[in-house]
């Protein structure tokens, strides 16, 4: 499987966390809303370490990583973690809302703008056996070994 099929497929069972949170927090208390900004905040982490290892690695020889849809994807990254690492000070539920919904529409922007941008400058600097090599990586990374 090719690498961007992969994180395509990845993007769509976040998005659904997304709408999840987005839609639950409208409701939850203060510490259900943190509870779900740290939960969602492990989960994008882990995304976003599997995109940079192993993508944007790839594309650094092809695309300046100080500059471009590298440097903002990265930027993306820090600003989504920054965001949901807040939630837990915060006093009032009503604050740790617009957070958590601020963190899900950049995400969601982002995943649109990494699908957009980064996915088919993939597919065009890197040729089809190097995508399914580095989706094979993707898969040994993401799949727990059997008990």
């Amino acid at each position: 499987m090719k690498i961007t099929h992969a994180l395509l497929g990845e993007h769509a069972v976040l998005r659904r966390l997304l709408d999840h949170c987005d839609e639950g927090c409208r409701r939850w208390s203060l510490a259900q809303v943190q509870e779900a900004a740290a939960e969602l905040g492990a989960t994008l982490l882990v995304h976003a370490r599997l995109e940079e290892d192993l993508l944007f690695h790839e594309l650094e020889p092809y695309i300046p990583a100080q500059a471009g849809p590298l440097a903002v994807a990265h930027l993306e990254h820090d600003e989504i973690a920054d965001t949901l690492a807040r939630i837990p000070s915060q006093q009032d539920v009503e604050g740790a809302r617009l957070l958590l919904r601020y963190a899900i529409e950049v995400t969601r922007q982002h995943f649109a703008s990494e699908e957009r941008e980064l996915f088919s400058l993939a597919d065009r600097c890197l040729d089809a056996p190097a995508l399914e090599r580095i989706g094979q990586r993707w898969a040994e990374r993401s799949v727990p070994a059997p008990a």
